[in-house]
């Protein structure tokens, strides 16, 4: 099967030559273009993204070894096969040398034709995984855990979505499991086989922001050396997370909403369009709404975006879940740090019935891995939670009780974060890291949460 929006760039100063690769490349599925000489072939290679390029050695103006040096100065990314006559062995050997990646001889056979482009494309897959793989850790098998009503509700909704291609905003509190959502979203779908790329739209700074989404030409900018393909190009064909979308800056905002509209897309730095077929599922734990009251976030956007919501409830509105919860991670962490603990105290139950937990599956998930880290009997006990520390009712800025329900939280997560700084020493990293948290998102609930001032 060949990739959607494969091109093949054919190099040679014969055009019969070019007319009868053109024909059957065709034929194969691939985008096809064209050029006489080694000058052209450059220019072909700076304007257009190329899967493969099938380079004649012996051409006018530049010969495919001087086209092979360009490719490797300019960092230019394509897969390069070169063509050469009877005799010339030796030629496609420096050629392999130079960068190549394979040769055919001429005059050769169609079939032969198609094996070594299918061991390229190949190699262009391996390319794109490894791509996406440095960029991030790919998540584990992460089931969605429980049984409460309003989570089986969210799950039906989702199975729903994921057959059609249609834009997903999954809406819910920090650690409700967007992320694990949107896995089970594109594993539902027929896009299962295709990358899954996470977009953090809060983790970077809106320069850096921008690079990751579409990509960069050479010399876009400083240290710009050699032109890069975006997440949003390397995740074609399969689905595409964008976590935290209500912290999009407004300029990538119109670029994004583009890009669901017309499915195109410019490097930073280009001006040539890249078509892309993807899925998007967004994520937010803050009200769109508002935000676009505010004037923070396009109203447009949230149109598109909002095709199908699906809101996940927070741990506190499913206590029967938390049984389940807490023995799939005590069996995820026993087996991973080698541990073997056989039960949880009754006294250590009551404390997790009973603590609030403002930080949802996530702050659970991070309190078992902590009881399993520390734990060095073959049970955990209350002792081996911190969560006692929280048991109280929380105090308001003022001191006093809260009035109603929000305010109840807010007081919470001020409290968690107050007790998590202090624990970390004032460390905002390791705060946020102890509560599975970007740092980032934690400077800013520490400023909107007024944590540390006094009211």
């Amino acid at each position: 099967m060949i990739p959607s929006h494969s091109k093949i760039l054919i190099v040679d100063d014969d055009p019969d030559i070019r007319e009868v690769m053109r024909d059957r490349l065709k034929a194969m599925g691939f985008e096809v273009l064209e050029a006489a000489d080694g000058a052209q072939a450059l220019t072909r290679l700076r304007e257009h993204s190329l899967t493969i390029t099938l380079l004649d050695l012996m051409m006018p103006k530049k010969s495919g070894l001087e086209v092979l040096k360009a490719i490797r100065e300019e960092g230019l990314e394509t897969t390069t096969i070169v063509m050469t006559a009877y005799g010339t062995i030796d030629k496609a050997v420096e050629a392999m040398r130079a960068g190549a990646y394979d040769f055919l001889t001429k005059p050769f056979h169609p079939g032969h034709l198609e094996v070594v482009i299918g061991k390229a494309l190949e190699r262009e897959a391996l390319k794109r995984d490894n791509l996406l793989l440095s960029g991030e850790v790919r998540g584990q098998d992460r089931p969605i855990v429980g049984h409460s009503p309003s989570i089986l509700n969210a799950i039906e909704l989702t199975r729903r979505a994921a057959a059609s291609s249609s834009t997903i905003l999954l809406q819910g509190e920090t650690g409700t499991g967007k992320e694990v959502f949107a896995r089970a979203i594109h594993q539902w779908s027929s896009r299962r086989d295709q990358p899954f790329v996470v977009v953090n739209c809060v983790a970077l700074s809106e320069e850096l922001l921008e690079s990751e989404l579409f990509g960069h030409e050479r010399g876009a900018f400083t240290g710009a050396h050699q032109r890069t393909c975006g997440k949003l190009e390397l995740a074609d064909g399969g689905t595409v997370f964008l976590d935290e979308i209500g912290d999009l800056k407004p300029h990538l905002q119109a670029k994004l909403l583009r890009v669901l509209q017309e499915h195109e897309f410019e490097r930073v730095g280009g001006t040539k369009p890249i078509r892309v077929d993807l899925r998007f599922v967004a994520a937010t734990n803050r009200r769109l709404d508002k935000a676009i009251r505010e004037g923070v976030f396009r109203e447009d956007l949230y149109y598109r975006l909002n095709v199908i919501t699906v809101s996940l409830p927070p741990l506190r509105d499913r206590p029967e879940d938390i049984v389940p919860l807490t023995n799939h991670f005590l069996a995820h962490y026993c087996g991973r740090l080698g541990k073997r603990i056989k039960e949880i105290t009754p006294d250590a139950w009551e404390v997790l019935h009973h603590y609030h937990w403002p930080g949802n599956v996530r702050e659970l998930a991070n309190f078992i891995e902590r009881a399993v880290v520390l734990s060095t009997r073959d049970r955990i006990t209350s002792e081996d939670l911190p969560l006692t520390v929280f048991a109280g009712t929380p105090e308001s800025p003022a001191g006093e009780t809260p009035r109603d329900f929000h305010e109840t939280v807010v007081a919470y997560k001020r409290q968690v974060i107050r007790e998590t700084l202090y624990r970390s020493g004032g460390n905002q990293s390791k705060a946020a890291s102890a509560l599975g948290l970007q740092r980032t998102y934690l400077a800013r609930l520490i400023k909107e949460l007024q944590v540390g001032e006094k009211s």
